[in-house]
């Protein structure tokens, strides 16, 4: 639309006449008369500024093909993934998990393996954690992504589904924020120094994720740092106290 317009005002600048009353270098006797001279009508002062505007219109539609393949490729542009560690994924899900119950706690945070990193620095794009409300009666989980993966969840928080809540259930056993002090990337650090670096030596695509809940056997929070996708299938599992980061043991 801006285009066409810019192209009919020069158009119609040219089928406008340019007149103008001249009395200052003619004879008296033209002046009385008055004489009238008109100006960009001949052939070749036509041929010209048709080209100009021939030349105005190409100089519009590169500026505009040019914009338009920038901003294309601004869509198109895959967005990169973003990798964090567990301590700052679990921020950004308490909030909206305090949104869901003012007396939501933490009973589990953990990794999801994707196809955008491996954990061998203790960060992931995707991160899950569990709550659980004594004034509901119920558990609820909160994923963060920051994943470009496909089949990966949607970037940001999102909620799971709600389930029954049991305070005598070990696999929910609430914890205080407060023990959480060593972040996951400190926690593979500590493992690394326990087996941990053999694994990855032997088989450097190994991925490495992260569980962290309260024993309420020791009553310590532990991060579990898992060499492989799941427990099942891991290669080795160290547990690393959350609050201090002493090592633990090893589990498998």
């Amino acid at each position: 639309m801006q285009k066409r317009s810019s192209a009919q005002s020069l158009i119609a600048g040219l089928r406008t006449p340019m007149v103008r009353l001249n009395f200052d270098y003619l004879p008296n006797s033209r002046r009385a008369k008055g004489h009238v001279e008109t100006m960009g009508t001949s052939p070749k002062l036509m041929r010209v500024s048709m080209a100009a505007v021939l030349l105005g219109l190409a100089l519009l539609a590169g500026c505009s093909d040019d914009s338009d393949k920038t901003a294309e490729g601004a869509k198109t542009a895959p967005q990169a993934p973003e990798l964090i560690t567990g301590r700052s994924a679990f921020q950004k899900v308490y909030i909206a998990a305090r949104g869901w119950a003012a007396d939501a706690r933490p009973f589990r945070i953990e990794s999801i393996a994707t196809s955008d990193g491996d954990g061998h620095d203790g960060k992931w794009a995707v991160w899950r954690a569990g709550f659980a409300s004594s004034v509901q009666h119920s558990t609820k989980s909160f994923t963060w992504s920051g994943s470009a993966a496909s089949g990966a969840p949607s970037r940001g928080v999102s909620p799971g589904s709600e389930d029954t809540y049991n305070p005598n259930n070990a696999s929910t056993a609430v914890f205080d924020i407060a023990f959480l002090k060593i972040d996951s990337d400190q926690a593979f650090t500590a493992a690394q120094k326990h087996g941990g670096d053999k694994i990855l030596e032997k088989n450097a695509d190994t991925p490495v994720t992260y569980v962290c809940d309260w024993n309420h056997n020791t009553n310590e929070l532990v991060w579990h740092v898992i060499y492989g996708a799941n427990r099942e299938t891991s290669k080795l599992a160290v547990a690393i106290n959350a609050s201090s980061g002493e090592f633990i043991r090893v589990e498998k």
